[in-house]
């Protein structure tokens, strides 16, 4: 029985010893027919007959060895090559798409792909492809390289007169003189007949037209009229609230047109629960409530456009020359020789001896003083000024959209207004991620 035992196990060992020595005889055979295969396509290639080459490394490429990738490397050379003859476009994408698919697909397979797609300009494609690399490889190339590339634009062609910054996917535009709101894409959404308009927040713009002050909707209905007799009103309406002048002051008031009791000499626009206001000649920031979060003891708070001020716990005030910021009320270290608001994201641009450049809400600088003008980050851009043209960077500091416009606005939501010689356009980006 011992002895049967040890037969049979003899003659098990033997039959593995068997087996691996003809599954490594066939695949030294696979990689020497894959080697030959290689080797007569690549006089071919050599050669520039292509179409000599293709079947040969297709045959090579379906061997699976250590060599595989190569062989398909050379293949997909091949296929370029031949990329306008019938049925090879085809085959490339194809052999492309498999790679993509593999768990080990790596980052050089990832660039290729887009930047093919890249090349016919089919955009969306190539940035769905990069960040999909980027999710499964982490590769910092495909990082720079989408970076690189995803602040593609088209221009929608308005030729308004002027555009205001964009705020709640809209703005305030003038056309012929006469004011309208206008989505970020350009659209006309409220004709331009007003002689002033404010923005557009909770379904509603205040505007005024024949001495009369009012609310309209986004179809241009009446939804709210004012009954007291003001001086003017302020085109900041954000948080159910704008200025109204009356009776020499500003008070804020509602959409709906409820006055507030207290007065100022001046009065911002809301942006994040805040405003800046002016009290007996000096300039602080008040809540919501009317409170001060910085008491009225300095020469201006820095405002946007449209009167914002406050964004991410940050405020820029103003004394004499000097300008300083306040982190969550309080003053920070460094001083600018000027700045401009925080958006709810990004770096705030600031001026350094003649020259601007960005911090972040701590005052680190992150992107040194280099420019001759700049507005802060909206999103994931800001718009800069160099050598009399304006542009747009990346958060990196890289210029992302060359100065070619007279003017350039904030983005947001992916759009943007600029000024070009036949009037203000917008110009919307393919790729439009945060």
């Amino acid at each position: 029985m011992k002895r049967t035992k040890r037969i049979l196990t003899g003659i098990g060992c033997l039959v593995l010893l068997l087996t691996s020595w003809i599954i490594a005889i066939n695949a030294k055979s696979d990689e020497a027919k894959q080697a030959e295969l290689m080797e007569k396509a690549a006089q071919f290639m050599k050669d520039g007959i292509y179409i000599h080459a293709v079947p040969l490394l297709e045959e090579a490429a379906g061997y699976k060895t250590g060599h595989t990738l190569a062989a398909e490397t050379e293949l997909k050379t091949a296929y370029l090559a031949l990329i306008d003859t019938r049925g090879y476009r085809g085959k490339y994408v194809g052999l492309l798409e498999s790679q993509l698919s593999r768990k080990d697909a790596q980052p050089d397979v990832f660039a290729e792909a887009a930047g093919y797609y890249l090349s016919i300009r089919r955009t969306r494609e190539a940035f769905e492809i990069l960040r999909d690399g980027i999710a499964r490889t982490g590769s910092v190339e495909l990082i720079e390289l989408y970076e690189n590339h995803r602040y593609v634009y088209e221009t929608n062609r308005a030729g308004y007169d002027y555009v205001s910054a964009i705020y709640n996917g809209t703005a305030q535009v003038q056309g012929d003189g006469l004011w309208g709101i206008a989505r970020a894409t350009g659209v006309i959404m409220i004709p331009c007949q007003y002689e002033q308009i404010s923005t557009f927040s909770i379904d509603r713009a205040i505007a005024e037209k024949g001495g009369e002050i009012f609310a309209v909707d986004s179809d241009n209905n009446r939804v709210a009229k004012l009954h007291e007799d003001a001086e003017a009103f302020g085109t900041g309406f954000a948080e159910n609230r704008f200025p109204l002048r009356i009776d020499g002051g500003w008070r804020r008031t509602t959409g709906d047109f409820a006055v507030g009791a207290a007065s100022f000499e001046e009065l911002g626009m809301y942006s994040g629960g805040y405003a800046a206001a002016k009290q007996d000649g000096r300039w602080g920031v008040i809540d919501i409530a009317s409170q001060w979060l910085i008491p009225a003891e300095y020469d201006g708070i820095i405002q946007d456009e449209l009167g914002r001020c406050y964004a991410q716990g940050a405020v820029f005030a103003v004394t004499g020359d000097s300008v300083s910021l306040f982190i969550n009320g309080r003053q920070a270290d460094g001083e600018y020789e000027d700045a401009r608001p925080f958006s709810d994201e990004g770096l705030a641009a600031v001026k350094r001896n003649g020259k601007w450049g960005f911090i972040d809400a701590g005052g680190d600088v992150r992107i040194d003083f280099y420019y001759d003008d700049a507005l802060s980050f909206g999103q994931h851009l800001a718009a800069v000024k160099l050598g009399g043209y304006w542009g747009y960077i990346s958060r990196y500091g890289r210029i992302a959209i060359g100065p070619v416009f007279l003017e350039a606005k904030s983005f947001s939501g992916g759009s943007a207004p600029v000024l070009t010689e036949r009037g203000w356009d917008f110009i919307t980006l393919i790729e439009y991620r945060t």
